[in-house]
């Protein structure tokens, strides 16, 4: 085996590489050099080359000169990205192109998933409650190799990946088996006397073949939250992983394949290309979690169809402290809320803190002493943080730090690690409002603090923005609480605490304006993929001839008398002796 050829791939796109080899004749199985270029690599937009060593046979040619197709989650197919060493054939190779010219056919998927659903499978409570037990088995018998998947993306600390991702999925679950009878039983209603005898009520439908687009920084959760609502509400669902991680994406394409019934819920994985293919098609719903510049994509190709979305997005959450709190479990609660929350890549986490000049010196000495005591005296060295997702996250938010107006604002960590994709608990103070730092939602381990004069001025600085997906207070103020409820508009708000809100099933969450529309968990999430159907129920008794022609003047004086609900006017109307 020859395996000194150095291959040149060079990143055209998120998800487009152009390959070309050629073989040497060489025994060593890997260079530290072709190691380094794969820690490095950056799923982002940008050209990046990659010398990548491939095994060749002895004096075979190879060259690949077509532009094809490759998301991430392909190549680790034909590379061992665990220990960063090739093992790819020529065959290997071969075939991997083969195989990656064959394009999504994105209408036949759409088509013989709306073939299953027309023939009402999907509706029988036996198919929904099958799915979703096997959902609940699925997540008993892989948590190990849910943890691990989790792990390789993020390097995810199992605490967090159980209580954050494998928990919450759990409790969907287990709360959609509880309460589906009752959330699909039709709702009665009242009907008023204009329509008598008669019934009423809602039931509720499933829309038909729905769209999932997932996201990275809660790969797992993020995927299934959303497709169990799908399923209790008797819906055919397709599931778009993120290809950001590609271990949790190759691993939900394996598990839902092998659990669940793949003539009505598929796994699409692939990268721009695949998503854009999907959108084009003709979905009854689509549900997307990410960025607002991608959301409004989202939004573009679901109008082209009239085709309604729920767009979970984002924002700069602030976080409010009073100076009257317990110091303490405030500032352990920010931390669990932003560093203890994927190293701060949720968009849930706080974004920045205001408080007041006085008191922000207490606030950054508890924050300081609390960081240290969960990551000890360098958290680049805990095995409790996430690191940052990818290079190119990384370098996004070492140019936040490194702006001009910020750099020297830096009062807590600092710290960073390329090769590690690691940056240290920061925490800035009083950073200008027009700083890099301050326009863009961080998604990262990086912490702001405002100052002001008096609280009252914390909502001033909050309503000039755009609304955020939650917003928090800490305060023992009745008064500040009660103003802040009513004065800030936002997803939702959490009062002396932050991010347990999506742990509550009978609070809906979502954002407004920019941060999102539409909202889920719990009945919510069965709600967001039914249609609410209006049913009337009348009989043939009970016939008036007022509502028919010749109309009369008796006729209108009844009528208005029966729509205006008075029984002592309806009997003077019937009558005649009405005062009209």
């Amino acid at each position: 085996m020859v395996t000194g050829a150095m291959t040149s791939l060079k990143l055209l796109s998120i998800h487009q590489l152009h390959i070309s080899a050629a073989a040497v004749h060489s025994t060593s199985t890997s260079t530290s050099r072709g190691k380094q270029a794969l820690r490095k690599s950056s799923w982002s937009d940008k050209e990046v080359p990659l010398p990548i060593p491939l095994p060749l046979a002895a004096g075979a040619q190879l060259k690949l000169t077509r532009l094809v197709s490759f998301p991430r989650h392909q190549i680790q197919r034909f590379w061992n990205w665990s220990n960063w060493s090739a093992s790819a054939s020529v065959s290997d190779l071969i075939m991997a192109e083969e195989e990656l010219e064959k394009k999504l056919d994105a209408g036949g998927l759409v088509k013989d998933l709306r073939e299953c659903f027309n023939t009402g499978k999907t509706k029988s409570l036996e198919w929904r409650v099958a799915q979703l037990k096997s959902i609940a088995k699925m997540l008993d018998d892989k948590e190990k190799d849910i943890m691990a998947a989790l792990y390789q993306d993020l390097s995810k600390p199992q605490h967090e990946s159980f209580i954050s991702e494998i928990s919450l999925t759990k409790a969907s679950c287990k709360l959609a088996l509880k309460e589906l009878k009752r959330w699909i039983m039709p709702e009665k209603v009242k009907t008023p006397m204009t329509t008598m005898p008669s019934s009423a009520e809602i039931v509720s439908e499933p829309l038909g073949v729905v769209l999932v687009i997932s996201t990275w920084n809660y790969p797992f959760l993020l995927s299934l939250d959303p497709v169990i609502g799908a399923i209790a509400a008797g819906n055919a669902v397709v599931l778009k992983p993120s290809e950001i991680a590609p271990a949790t994406s190759s691993l939900l394409a394996k598990l839902l394949e092998e659990y669940l019934d793949s003539a009505a819920i598929r796994v699409i994985e692939g990268a721009v290309a695949e998503t854009s293919a999907l959108l084009e098609q003709k979905w009854d719903k689509i549900f997307y979690t990410g960025s607002g510049r991608v959301g409004r994509i989202v939004m573009t190709a679901a109008a082209k169809h009239l085709t309604p979305v729920i767009l979970e997005l984002g924002g700069k959450n602030p976080a409010v402290v009073d100076s009257d709190v317990n110091l303490q479990v405030t500032a352990r609660r920010i931390i669990a809320g932003k560093w203890g929350c994927n190293s701060g890549q949720a968009c849930i986490s706080p974004d920045y803190l205001i408080t007041t000049k006085a008191f922000a010196p207490k606030l950054i000495d508890a924050l300081r002493s609390e960081l240290e005591g969960f990551f000890g005296g360098d958290p680049m060295e805990s095995n409790d943080m996430s690191h940052i997702v990818n290079l190119h996250h990384f370098t996004r938010l070492s140019k936040l730090m490194d702006e001009d107006k910020v750099y020297d604002k830096i009062i807590v960590g600092g710290q960073r690690n390329e090769n590690q994709l690691k940056i240290a608990p920061t925490i800035f103070l009083d950073v200008p409002e027009d700083s890099l730092i301050m326009e863009e939602e961080i998604f990262g381990p990086l912490l702001p603090i405002l100052t002001v004069k008096n609280l009252e001025d914390a909502f001033a600085v909050i309503n000039s923005r755009a609304k955020p997906l939650t917003a928090y207070l800490f305060t023992n103020n009745k008064e500040l609480k009660k103003d802040f409820v009513n004065k800030i508009s936002s997803g939702g708000i959490v009062i002396n605490d932050t991010i347990l809100h999506v742990t509550v099933s009978t609070l809906p969450f979502g954002g407004v304006g920019e941060s999102g529309m539409g909202s889920y968990h719990g009945k919510f999430s069965f709600d967001a993929f039914s249609h609410k159907k209006a049913v009337l129920y009348r009989s043939f008794k009970g016939e008036s001839s007022m509502r028919y022609p010749p109309y009369t003047p008796e006729k209108l004086r009844l009528l208005k008398a029966l729509i205006g609900g008075n029984i002592f006017s309806i009997i003077l109307a019937l009558i005649g002796r009405s005062k009209d």
